[in-house]
């Protein structure tokens, strides 16, 4: 036994070494020299239990040559990747995996990432003879077990001067969770889950109904645990986003957000390592302003979340409405979404929520009675039926049973490079005739490019706490989260990235300049977000900054 945890430690000592020479820059550290860095290295090896990690692509089995120098390729292996290039329950296994793979590239550069095509996995053009590269990938791990390991990272960065990421699951349109010649924290499995009918937040006198949950907590199976103790909570619209990481730390809306708010909104307690090595419990009652900017304020920028709780609702009956069709006549498309532009303040009023893509409209109401639900859905039930296309307004016994029945159908598809221009579309649009036709025009602009992907998930009807979260209130007053994407391919050059970047900025600058004062999502808003501070976190951001600087 002995012997062989000898051997595996001096394979990792073996990695390390050829990890370092290939990832060691001056620029990002303070030890004087590899050796010393190395002998760093393996103390935090041991600190955290053997569980420190050398990165790699998880293309990387399918190339013959990495880091410019001849590697075998691994047909067994290749092959697992590329059968399961685009399935999220695989990506969220694989620390060299991203849900969005450009952001394992270093994008400014010409070719320095090590992507297969993610429309055809096993097209040899995209990995025979190529040279797969590390990229933007943190060449080193750890796999978090506990607080302690995060203090630990901690410590070794401020002796080091090796900067720290943070990695979840890998859901994350803003690159966050990954970083070139960081040291990763991957928080994966931390999945803990509880629920208490009488959580008291530590300090405090209130009492919640809550879910505790470990960031790493599958969103998928945290629904599963709360409709099995007949709760609902509030979540993405994805199997595999973590449900207690930068989801809600970014403000997480969801299709349920119209009638029960933003995940922030839901968040009661924050248990969280901050920068200076502290494990804090935020809160209402304590260390209140750093709760303030855990609630909006994104990522891993206050520190390394271990666990959060999040109040519940009783179990709910939910009205579905699932319509599509296939357009025919060449307006078709432009005609629906000017349904959309005129039914959607009316159907936010009535507590529905959803999601509008393309000749697709899946939206769920948690207050009306099936007979209502259909009433107040009938326009687009009319358009929808004059052209041939599916109807579905029913009545479904809990959010689960609509999540397992639609959501994991048509989740977002992981795989394709993608990049994100947001806006939030003020309710000021919707009241005046010539608010919704401004956006009319707009959306009909961008239709030969794109459809833009719309969300009814802004927290309308809900009565927030006024100052008790950062997310920018103009969340408060607002209809639509609109966004409108840019894609890449595997081979897409430097020119034709920046290209497309560009572009993309011009399709959203028009609907910003259609809301001024309004704003973006921070997790999924535009990496070039002119005025961000303002975009993302409004009159909030003084606040931020001081809490930041704390």
């Amino acid at each position: 036994m002995l012997g062989a945890r000898h051997t595996l430690f001096l394979a990792f000592v073996a990695a390390l070494e050829v990890a370092l020479a290939l990832s060691l820059s001056p620029r990002n550290t303070t030890v004087q020299s590899t050796q010393q860095l190395l002998t760093a290295y393996q103390l935090l090896n041991a600190t955290v239990g053997g569980r420190l990690r050398s990165a790699v692509p998880l293309e990387k089995p399918c190339f013959s040559s990495y880091e410019g120098k001849a590697s075998a390729a691994d047909p067994a292996a290749c092959a697992a990747v590329q059968a399961n290039y685009t399935d999220p329950t695989y990506r969220v296994t694989q620390f060299g995996g991203y849900m969005l793979p450009q952001w394992e590239t270093c994008q400014a550069q010409a070719s320095d990432g090590c992507l297969l095509d993610s429309s055809d996995p096993t097209n040899p053009l995209a990995f025979k003879g190529a040279d797969c590269r590390l990229g933007n990938i943190p060449p080193h791990y750890i796999t978090v077990k506990s607080s302690s390991d995060v203090q630990a990272a901690l410590a070794f960065s401020k002796k080091t001067g090796v900067r720290l990421s943070v990695k979840n699951k890998g859901h994350d349109y803003k690159g966050r969770s990954s970083g070139k010649d960081t040291l990763s924290l991957w928080t994966t499995g931390l999945n803990s889950m509880s629920h208490s009918a009488k959580f008291k937040p530590a300090g405090c006198q209130t009492t919640y109904d809550a879910i505790t949950v470990g960031p790493g907590a599958l969103t998928q199976s945290v629904y599963e645990f709360a409709d099995s103790v007949n709760r609902t909570v509030i979540g993405g619209y994805h199997q595999t986003i973590g449900f207690g990481g930068g989801y809600f730390l970014g403000g997480g809306h969801s299709i349920l957000s119209p009638v029960y708010g933003l995940a922030v909104d839901r968040v009661v307690q924050v248990k969280v390592v901050t920068p200076d090595g502290v494990l804090r419990t935020a809160n209402a009652c304590q260390n209140s302003d750093l709760f303030f900017a855990l609630r909006g304020g994104g990522g891993s920028a206050f520190g390394v979340v271990i666990e959060s709780s999040h109040r519940t609702e009783p179990r709910i009956t939910i009205q579905a409405s699932v319509l599509k069709f296939t357009p025919s006549a060449s307006d078709d498309l432009a005609q629906w979404y000017s349904l959309m532009v005129n039914q959607s303040y009316g159907w936010a009023q009535a507590g529905w929520g959803g999601h509008i893509v393309g000749p697709t409209l899946v939206h769920v109401n948690p207050l009306l009675n099936n007979t209502a639900a259909k009433a107040s859905m009938q326009p687009a039930v009319d358009f929808v039926t004059a052209r041939g296309g599916s109807v579905v307004v029913e009545e479904l016994p809990s959010w689960l049973a609509f999540f397992n029945k639609y959501v994991t159908l048509a989740q977002a598809a992981v795989g394709p490079e993608l990049e994100l221009g947001t806006r939030l579309i003020s309710t000021s649009v919707f009241t005046s005739e010539s608010g919704r036709a401004q956006l009319m025009a707009l959306i009909k602009e961008n239709l030969p490019i794109a459809s833009p992907y719309i969300v009814a998930g802004t927290p309308f009807n809900f009565k927030a706490e006024q100052g008790a979260t950062s997310v920018t209130p103009a969340w408060r007053n607002s209809v639509w989260h609109l966004s409108v994407k840019a894609q890449f391919l595997y081979n897409t050059t430097l020119a034709e990235r920046t290209a497309l970047y560009n572009g993309l900025e011009t399709r959203i600058q028009k609907f910003r300049d259609l809301t001024p004062g309004s704003g973006a999502y921070f997790n999924e808003g535009d990496v070039y977000e002119p005025d961000h501070e303002q975009s993302y976190w409004g009159a909030n951001y003084p606040k931020l900054l001081a809490v930041k600087r704390k």
